[in-house]
């Protein structure tokens, strides 16, 4: 423990429980995300909270666009890509 330094207690009791509850949550609520997308690829975070809802993890819609988007899940439809440079139009030089 002197060459980690850090107390005993904190040390002994992360090796009893090295997952935490908030992690065993959250690992679950994607669990069920990824479920429902994996089902209907084509439904977006919205459609996607609901039916984790429905399979019992409840959640914001908030947290279910935070896990989708950290994990790439988008819906099928809806994502467009931007054309061009992003310019406006006009005369040259102005």
């Amino acid at each position: 423990m002197r060459v980690l330094n850090i107390a005993r207690q904190p040390y002994y009791r992360r090796l009893a429980q090295p997952v935490g509850n908030a992690e065993f949550v959250a690992a679950h609520r994607a669990n069920a995300l990824a479920d429902a997308h994996r089902d209907d690829p084509e439904f977006g975070y919205r459609f996607l909270v609901d039916e984790a809802r429905n399979a019992g993890q409840a959640m914001a819609e908030r947290t279910a666009w935070k896990i989708c988007s950290d994990n790439g899940w988008w819906s099928a439809f809806g994502k467009r890509k931007k054309r061009g440079k992003g310019r406006k139009g006009g005369a040259a030089g102005q």
